[in-house]
């Protein structure tokens, strides 16, 4: 039952933080300030798909470590493993 709070709060963390991660990638990559939006007539299809590419990847990644550190945060605290 905590780990729910705090996998509810994690996830909200993740997800901002992803946000910022790739927007600064992807200014790094493509020399943008902008991220391209699907329904952005100013980008072609590869562009598009190559951000959404990243952009998964990087939120994908940034969950997991989040998750992670959050369920050994509440084993630390408790002694129980979230999900056993």
């Amino acid at each position: 039952m905590a780990y729910r709070s705090v996998g509810l709060l994690s996830g909200v963390v993740g997800g901002y933080l992803s946000s910022l991660v790739f927007k600064q990638v992807w200014k790094l990559v493509a020399g943008k300030d902008d991220t391209p939006e699907a329904t952005s007539t100013e980008y072609g299809w590869g562009e598009v798909l190559v951000a959404a590419a990243v952009q998964g990847a990087i939120f994908g990644v940034v969950r997991a470590a989040i998750d992670r550190a959050s369920a050994e945060t509440v084993h630390s605290a408790t002694g129980t493993w979230p999900g056993d």
